[in-house]
């Protein structure tokens, strides 16, 4: 029996059966009979819109035919949905039909515009091949005139006219030539006529072989791709289009050495074209490799421009100063300096007039910078003072102080009267021939004498108007403020004689006043501008280093937008400290600034060099000599500003003697750094923080490599304390005491002791551990020591004078009777600086 029972197998309608082999895993398999379902196409009838319609209608209207689970409202929901999607569609498809009809009518736009752009291109071009055909048969007009000039007269024969390819014979036209257009004899004279230097279209014909080139037959000719180039010119001339401008002949300036980019630049050529040109020349070279002057000059001669030799020296010429016209200048404040003795009431009597206080800020009391202020007087005059420091140490800074300045106010106090270092700034302002102004200060005092003061100006050539000389001098007092109005209206009338004036409508000028590294505004540097206006903004060069006015800070703090004559401001945007005294230019572009420091950091560098240089053998010999018997004790000094670092430098090159001397490895402006650390591990050196201290690297440095750091904040205690440590490698003094004297009355032979001398000790005292010499006639003949001292026959110490007892040297055993023995006991002393 079947499986089926004799019924029939289930199916699909409309579908085939098919068999289909499964495999399972360990190889088995099943063969499946699948049936596969026919795909049924229906083909719409004519007419099947309306029937269709006409099969909604009854649907809809009669519930009998309508699909079974719909109602009413959800078949007219579909009915609505239906008729909204055959809209939409519809809407779409008239979208899609206008926006293809857009862009068919832009294409044709675009293609007539294309079209009608190459008709005029090939109008404007026939109408350029015709007028060159013009030109061309205008040319062979005249050549051909020419040749008819210079041909032989009809009573010549025939043979003799030379033959023309393409020209008629002598009896007229040629057998079977009948009369010819003119564009045909112009193709004929095109094609007779041989190219070449005089040819038709100077264009070569033909190849040009080995043998051709190698004899140059036919001379010169233009290649094609030149008569490309000609006609395309042509052709953009007669557009309108740009053409290609004639070579400008420039006159380049040309250094001593200078690099082919900067060459390239100062010629206005392409970098690219001047390496071809040196490699022509056979010279390799990359844009930043430089290159000799003579070399440059072979290529600018082949670009075609005018060599002017310039030194390095010439590019400090964009900042020489021209003469200002008289009617420029304007009345400037005057600039004064205030002088004097450390001590001796500078600052205090500066503050008195500004009504501050500046002496509580610096270190000790005293000044350890020059200060620059402004001050406005009752009757509105303004006068701008420099404060130096009276210190010895600060000698450089004062001789700045006055190479700046206008008028000198010399303080000296009333019960101090004229010092040493009043002296140096007599001399200085002496030196600068500027006029000088005494204050004689402290006039408070119980015990001030200004009558002694000027009695010892009259030693050093300064007479005072109080004795009949022509020197102003004022009695003031910084506490009380006795004097301070007489001595702003000296100061005023010594302007007014001396009629300062400025134009302050060019590029600033100004001297660096002090410098100094600040740790969040980058090098600072106190200007103080003599002439011109500083704008923020303006690029400068200062001394060795350049930059850009970041921005202008005055001596009060606020910031400020320009500065003009005799005005002191901070500058900031410096690309490094420049050295206090430099003068400060300003120039057009960075590239001359950029170029001017340069130019002076070499110079600098290579007169280190040459200063710090032996040239002699015997120079060298001294040299090494002089080290080898001098002592060094080497230092580094880290200082807040410029000027006092230069000052400390100065003061440590006087310390010291032949056998000793203080070696100043590196001197900086800033905080103390991890490389100054390892500079001074690496020399030995302990390092000196002059009011800056050293950063967290700096001191874990110093700590595991046990360097030593000491701060300071007043410069004598620093001075002293490196002449109290160079002291210490100075050698002990040896000192020697004479203890006594003995005559040698007897010489007695002893056995395993040799000569023994019997002595009488005539003044003080003879010990065996002390020196001895051995004298003949008051002539030294032996220096050493004793081996014995005996008396009796006792082994002693020491012998008291007036007793005898026996003497045995050391090494010697020439003695006599008669010979006195000096005794001496040696003693080591410390020296100091």
């Amino acid at each position: 029996m079947s499986d089926t029972d004799g019924k029939k197998p289930l199916g699909l309608r409309g579908s085939r059966p098919g068999n289909v082999k499964q495999s399972f895993s360990h190889g088995r398999t099943k063969n499946v009979v699948v049936e596969t379902k026919r795909k049924r196409v229906v083909v719409p009838k004519p007419g099947g819109a309306a029937q269709g319609t006409a099969a909604t209608g009854a649907v809809r209207g009669d519930p009998s035919k309508r699909p079974a689970g719909i109602s009413e409202a959800e078949l007219e929901r579909r009915m609505r949905a239906l008729a909204l999607a055959r809209a939409r569609e519809s809407e779409e498809a008239e979208k899609r039909a206008a926006e293809e009809a857009a862009r068919a009518e832009e294409r044709e736009r675009r293609r007539a515009e294309i079209e009608a752009k190459e008709r005029e291109d090939r109008e404007r071009e026939e109408a350029l091949k015709a007028k060159a055909e013009e030109e061309e048969r205008k040319k062979r007009e005249a050549a051909e005139a020419a040749r008819k000039a210079s041909q032989p007269s009809p009573q010549q024969p025939a043979a003799a006219a030379p033959a023309v390819p393409g020209e008629a014979p002598a009896g007229g036209p040629r057998p079977g030539s009948g009369p010819r257009k003119a564009g045909d004899r112009d193709r004929a004279d095109k094609k007779a006529k041989p190219a070449g230097k005089g040819g038709g279209d100077n264009r070569r014909s033909g190849k040009l072989t080995l043998n051709q080139a190698l004899s140059g037959e036919g001379g010169r000719q233009r290649s094609m791709a030149q008569m490309k180039r000609k006609q395309e010119r042509a052709r953009q001339k007669a557009m309108g289009g740009p053409v290609q401008r004639e070579k400008v002949t420039r006159d380049v300036q040309l250094p001593e050495v200078i690099t082919v980019g900067e060459l390239a630049n100062r010629m206005a050529e392409r970098v690219a074209d001047v390496v071809k040109s040196l490699m022509q020349n056979g010279i390799m070279a990359t844009q930043n490799q430089s290159i000799d002057a003579d070399t440059a000059e072979l290529i600018i001669e082949d670009f075609g421009h005018r060599v002017v030799r310039v030194s390095d020296a010439d590019v400090e010429q964009v900042i020489e100063q021209t003469a200002d016209k008289p009617e420029d200048l304007k009345d400037r404040a005057p600039i004064i300096t205030v002088m004097g003795h450390v001590d001796h009431g500078k600052t205090s009597l500066l503050d008195a007039i500004r009504k501050t206080k500046v002496v509580s800020g610096e270190a000790g009391g005293i000044t350890q910078h020059i200060g620059a202020y402004q001050v406005d007087t009752e009757s509105g005059t303004r006068l701008t003072f420099l404060d130096t420091p009276g210190h010895a140490a600060f000698t450089s800074m004062r001789a700045r102080g006055a190479q700046v300045t206008d008028i000198v106010v010399l303080v000296v106090a009333a019960d101090d009267a004229v010092m040493p270092q009043t002296i140096e700034a007599l001399n200085h302002a002496k030196a600068a021939k500027v006029p000088m102004i005494v204050a004689i200060n402290k006039i408070d005092k119980y015990d001030a004498n200004p009558d002694k003061v000027r009695t010892d100006l009259l030693q050093h050539e300064v007479i005072v108007e109080k004795m009949s000389g022509d020197v102003q001098d004022v009695e003031v007092s910084a506490i009380s403020g006795k004097g301070l109005d007489q001595l702003l209206e000296a100061i005023a009338l010594q302007s007014e004689i001396l009629e300062l004036k400025a134009n302050p409508n060019r590029p600033a000028q100004g001297a660096v006043i002090e410098a100094q590294l600040d740790v969040g505004r980058g090098p600072v540097a106190t200007v103080l501008v003599q002439n011109g206006t500083l704008k923020r903004g303006d690029i400068f060069v200062v001394g060795e280093q350049w930059g850009k006015v970041r921005a202008l800070v005055d001596d009060k703090g606020d910031r400020v937008e320009e500065a003009g004559p005799s005005v002191p401001v901070e500058v900031l945007g410096l690309n490094g400290t420049p050295e206090a005294g430099d003068v400060l230019n300003v120039v057009e572009t960075e590239a001359q600034a950029r170029e001017i420091a340069e130019y002076r950091a070499n110079a600098a560098k290579e007169k280190r060099a040459a200063a710090g240089a032996a040239t002699t053998l015997e120079q060298l010999m001294a040299k090494a000599k002089d080290d080898k018997n001098v002592s060094e004790l080497p230092i580094l000094v880290k200082s807040d500003v410029q000027g006092s670092a230069e000052a400390i430098v100065q003061a440590m090159e006087k310390i010291g003697n032949d056998e000793v001397r203080v070696r100043v490895l590196h001197s900086g402006v800033g905080a103390i750094t991890e490389s100054d650390i390892g500079l001074a591990e690496a020399s030995g050196a302990p390092v000196f923080g002059f009011n800056v201290r050293a950063n967290a690297p700096a001191r874990q440095a110093a700590n595991q490599k046990g360097v030593e750091i000491r701060y300071y904040s007043v410069i004598y205690d620093l001075v002293d304390d490196v002449k109290q440590a160079a002291s210490g490698l100075l050698s002990n003094e040896i000192r020697e005491k004479f203890i006594g004297y003995a005559n040698i009355k007897e010489v007695f032979k002893v056995s395993n002791v040799g000569k023994v001398a019997g002595c009488l000790v005539t003044e003080g005292v003879a010990r065996r551990s002390a020196g001895v010499r051995l004298l003949r006639e008051n002539v030294v003949i032996h220096e050493g020591t004793l081996k014995t001292l005996k008396r009796f026959k006792d082994e002693v110490s020491e012998v008291q004078s007036g007793q005898e007892c026996g003497m045995a040297f050391e090494n010697y055993e020439d003695v006599r009777p008669g010979d006195v023995i000096e005794i001496f006991e040696r003693e080591s002393v410390e020296r100091s600086l």
